[in-house]
């Protein structure tokens, strides 16, 4: 999916930056992104259930992945806290509205657009994308909400969240990459997207 090399593409120059928020003037992105988010919601409420229901698939992160991979950070952090929002409002299973998993959202959507944007979908990067959201937002970051949220201890949810997300960890690592490419090959985001 790449269309700037790598090179000059920087996480850390005003450019990316620049390039990454120009997105939000593309409406070919906006129309993408818009999918996503309904694909990410639908995704998200028809998980699978692997082991009774402390342990499900969820696989909306494929979704944002691919989206975040044509439309960068910038866009990502936006369809994350939409996602997040509308999912909530359509299917929040009468729990309460936690903040919280909207802050993880719109972190995720962040990491997977700095790690994915316009790059190429190897497998390195997309294990490091993938343990940096699986151990950073969905383990320490959930742990404190579900304490927050729940009562029981940090550590108990610190440490049911660490195996849930090492179990899931080769899944969801290879999913991704089976998606990414597949969206590479069919040149989704070079055909359509980003269509000089």
């Amino acid at each position: 999916m790449c269309t700037v090399s790598e090179q000059t593409l920087s996480v850390l120059t005003p450019d990316y930056w620049r390039t990454a928020r120009r997105e939000l003037n593309n409406p070919r992105v906006l129309a993408f992104s818009g999918l996503v988010c309904a694909m990410a919601i639908v995704l998200e409420s028809l998980p699978i259930y692997l082991m009774g229901p402390s342990l499900k698939i969820y696989f909306s992160f494929l979704a944002v992945a691919l989206g975040c991979s044509c439309y960068g950070p910038v866009v990502g952090m936006m369809a994350g806290a939409i996602i997040d929002s509308v999912g909530f409002l359509l299917s929040g299973y009468g729990e309460p509205y936690f903040p919280g998993y909207l802050v993880t959202a719109v972190l995720s959507g962040l990491i997977y657009g700095v790690m994915l944007y316009r790059r190429k979908p190897s497998l390195p990067r997309i294990i490091v994308t993938r343990l940096i959201i699986n151990y950073g937002s969905n383990v320490l970051l959930g742990s404190v909400w579900k304490a927050m949220l729940y009562g029981k201890g940090y550590l108990y949810y610190l440490t049911s969240g660490a195996v849930k997300n090492t179990i899931m960890l080769p899944i969801e690592v290879f999913l991704t990459w089976v998606v990414l490419n597949a969206a590479a090959k069919q040149g989704l985001d070079r055909k359509f997207i980003h269509k000089r």
